[in-house]
């Protein structure tokens, strides 16, 4: 084995331009898959990482059955064929009836934390001047506690205040900053939409980290928004927080079955963003393969033009009792070699690459706010762009090599070789 290394190493430098720039073809390739995916994936777990803490993992809201030819159907049957112009929907009541009984239920179920009623709706926030539209959640601060994780967004760490306080606020981050309130214990105006207006006091800030969510949403306690949407002892959704969060839709089909409501999981709600993760995770490693087939084109050349100026050599070689197989060896490994180089010199120049990047501090606000650039440092990328790599190099070498090895000596000879 150690001549078939002797002479693939004797090989490689003889060539060490092309060599070179097949390496850094692998290097380029093996640096892009590393960087990329700790980028594109730092991004997509920071994200489902705040939406999973952040919101639901179940969210449960009454079932709305619209059907505009209800009427005509009982009257007429399902056999004849109506077209509605301009139907009204049904009026029905934004609640869930029975939620203490469902949460008294579920919260004895296998794979269940916790569960808390919320009171949504839409109001007005206004401090002096200036009024920002939100999106308000009435809730009970001590189930919420245990259904999502909502206090480690806190500021201050104050959502047991709001049993305390009943006219307390906890104000997202930017609806704050864009009202200009800079510290709690500022007082606000509630408005709610049918004109009904109550005197808050801020007394924390919900600051996630998702531009959207920080930006239109508040907290009160679900006794103020009672009062305030004259909705005495409603509710109109229930969390449902879930020890295994890929088990969320099989739990939510249960719930959904046994209540009548519509239950949805946190991948339904946000399924637009994880679709569009596969798109960005499919088009991230297309990049990085055309990358690694150029630099497997490259270590090709290199080794067709060392079969095709090497041809005497290769008959040298079969003529002291090399096989073919050994032939088929010695350029396969060439191409694995280059590999194993372009993947060690490549791992070096990712993991600067990391390192840069990390230090790199700017304010980024988009989709989510970061103060520089959101890295998954896992081994298990240079275990994926170190196979690739190789199986790319391996692939560039297996033609050659078998073309190396059916060389027929004595023909080579009886031309007088290259």
């Amino acid at each position: 084995m150690y001549h078939i290394l002797f002479v693939s190493l004797k090989l490689i430098l003889e060539r060490r331009r092309q060599t070179i720039v097949s390496t850094l073809g692998v290097v380029i390739g093996m640096t892009a898959f590393v960087v990329m995916s700790s980028l594109m994936f730092g991004f997509q777990k920071h994200f489902v990482k705040q939406v999973i803490d952040l919101d639901a993992h179940i969210s449960i809201k009454p079932k709305f059955n619209y059907d505009e030819k209800r009427i005509l159907s009982k009257v007429f049957g399902d056999d004849v064929i109506v077209e509605v112009l301009g139907s009204k929907p049904k009026d029905v009541r934004d609640r869930i009836r029975d939620y203490r009984r469902i949460i008294e239920d579920f919260s004895k179920r296998d794979g269940i934390i916790g569960i808390s009623p919320h009171l949504r709706g839409n109001a007005i926030v206004r401090f002096g001047p200036k009024e920002m539209p939100v999106n308000l959640f009435g809730i009970d601060p001590y189930l919420e506690g245990k259904a999502t994780s909502i206090e480690r967004y806190l500021e201050n760490k104050k959502l047991r205040t709001l049993d305390v306080r009943r006219n307390g606020i906890i104000l997202g981050k930017l609806v704050a900053r864009d009202l200009g309130i800079k510290r709690p214990g500022k007082k606000v105006i509630l408005i709610s939409p049918t004109g009904t207006s109550e005197i808050f006091e801020v007394v924390d800030f919900f600051n996630s980290g998702i531009t959207t969510i920080d930006k239109s949403r508040a907290y009160i306690h679900i006794r103020s928004m009672q009062k305030l949407y004259n909705r005495p002892d409603e509710v109109n959704e229930l969390v449902v927080r879930v020890e295994d969060v890929d088990r969320a839709v099989r739990i939510a089909r249960e719930i959904e079955r046994e209540t009548g409501y519509d239950a949805q999981s946190w991948q339904e709600a946000y399924s637009n963003f994880l679709q569009l993760f596969k798109i960005q995770k499919t088009i991230t490693y297309l990049v990085v393969g055309a990358i690694l087939l150029v630099s497997a084109f490259g270590i090709f050349n290199i080794l067709m033009m060392t079969v095709l100026e090497k041809q005497r050599d290769i008959a040298i070689l079969k003529a002291m009792g090399y096989s073919s197989r050994d032939i088929t060896l010695i350029f396969l490994l060439q191409g694995f070699l280059i590999g194993v180089m372009g993947v060690l010199f490549g791992s070096i120049t990712a993991y600067l690459a990391q390192e840069y990047l990390a230090s790199i501090e700017i304010d980024l606000e988009g989709l989510i706010r970061a103060k520089g650039f959101i890295l998954d440092r896992s081994l298990w990328y240079y275990v994926g762009g170190a196979l690739f790599a190789l199986a790319f190099s391996w692939f560039a070498s297996v033609y050659p090599a078998r073309k190396a090895s059916r060389l027929n000596p004595v023909d080579i000879f009886r031309s007088g070789g290259v």
